[in-house]
Parts: structure tokens; sequence; C-alpha cells
């Protein structure tokens, strides 16, 4: 009886610890989100894009309207919960976390491909030196339908004062 009971507990116990597999997204998938096409030109189409990032608060790195590249991120942002600042006071680890973007602007016949790609920064550091950091690539559609509703209402405004 013993052995049964102990057999049941260890296969229960076991079964509550299955893991959901994560579902890779396959490149032509990914791509699906993070790019979109615009009836533009290169120059109105890339000054849109780095004019939507800056709306949206990220600080530009580096940009160049010849290679179409794009390279931006947003302040740091601390976690100020009562937890986070109760640890820092006893020695415990500090959060700090940033969203980077890079975007490619390319010229296609008489349209313009923008591809945008978000990564998630997490960035965590103990009283004693310690450092780590994830990496997180984005991939909530909202997120990328949002920013390309932007650039689209941007391109709009620009061809419009041509």
């Amino acid at each position: 009886m013993k052995t049964i009971f102990l057999s049941s507990a260890l296969v229960l116990g076991l079964t509550g610890c299955v893991t959901q597999p994560v579902v890779q997204k396959s490149s032509l998938e990914i791509q699906a989100i993070q790019a979109k096409s615009f009836e533009a030109d290169k120059p109105t189409t890339f000054r849109s894009v780095l004019s939507v990032l800056q709306d949206l608060g990220y600080v530009v790195n580096s940009a160049s309207l010849e290679t179409g590249f794009i390279s931006a991120e947003s302040p740091i942002r601390q976690d100020r919960s009562g937890a986070a600042a109760f640890a820092a006071i006893m020695g415990g680890v500090r959060t700090e976390g940033k969203t980077a973007v890079t975007a490619s602007v390319e010229e296609f016949n008489k349209s313009t491909r923008v591809r945008l790609n978000f990564v998630d920064k997490k960035m965590r550091s103990g009283s004693y030196g310690q450092r780590a950091a994830d990496e997180n690539p984005v991939e909530d559609p909202k997120i990328y339908e949002n920013a390309f509703e932007k650039i689209g209402e941007a391109i709009f405004i620009r061809l419009g004062q041509k």
C-alpha cells in the first residue's frame, strides 16, 4: 500500500512539472511581423521611421540614409517598486531595463520596405559587483503594428507636404 501511495505521489508530482514546449517561429513568420512595405521613396520613409522612433521616446544611436540602417534605444527604466528599493538597501539585486530597436529601410521598385526589430534588455547588478543581462526579442505583433501605423501616418503627412 505504501508503495502504491509513493508511486502515485511521484506520478502526480512529475505531471505537475510538465511544461509546454516553446514554439519557435520560422524566419518567414518573424519577417511577416517585423516588415512592411510603403508606397513612398526611401528618403521619405527613412525620415518618417526616424521621426516616429524619436516620437516614441527612443534615443537614436546611429542612422544612415545611404545604408538605410537606424539603431536606437529607449531610456533605461529602473525597477522602483518598494521590494526593489528594500532589496537594494539590504544588499540585493538592482534591476534595470530598456528596449533596443533597429530599422532597415530598403527601396524596391516604387515602394520601400521597412523591417523593425525590437529587443527587450534587462540588466541586474548586485551589491558585490555581479552583473547579468537578458535580451529577448519582442515578438508581439501589436507592437510592430502600432509602430508601422505611426510610420504610415508620418509618411502620409510628409508626402502631403511635397
